[in-house]
């Protein structure tokens, strides 16, 4: 389990996004368990609190359950874990969008450029 943790934002929402990113690209599945928040919290170094406060938002937001002296487990919700990639993808157009848009690049230029990364960068994948 590695999470690389930034300064801007709070450690357990970087916490709920690692998961949403195994979630979205099938390396947890629905109805998998998962770590206890004690054992995520040692295992990737935070406060057991904070792992607490992890899991509450991604029960809050319905990506996990836990049934009592049970183990918590991805939802089996398909309608949740749907909008999980969706989100992550939006998020990050307009994190580029932002970034990008100063700059005044022509919109075709700017999605031939990126077709061309995306594509060369799928290709070195296997390098």
């Amino acid at each position: 389990m590695n999470v690389n943790f930034n300064n801007r934002d709070p450690v357990y929402l970087q916490v709920v996004r690692y998961f949403k990113e195994k979630i979205a690209i099938g390396e947890l599945v629905p109805g998998e368990e998962i770590l206890s928040r004690r054992e995520l919290a040692n295992r990737i170094k935070i406060n057991p609190n904070t792992a607490q406060r992890a899991y509450k938002e991604m029960e809050e937001q319905g990506l996990i359950h836990t049934e009592r002296n049970h183990p918590s487990k991805i939802t089996n919700d398909e309608k949740i874990l749907g909008k999980v990639r969706e989100e992550l993808l939006v998020e990050a157009v307009e994190t580029f969008v932002t970034s990008v848009k100063s700059i005044n690049v022509p919109v075709d230029e700017l999605l031939n450029l990126v077709r061309t990364k995306y594509t060369n960068s799928n290709d070195n994948k296997g390098d």
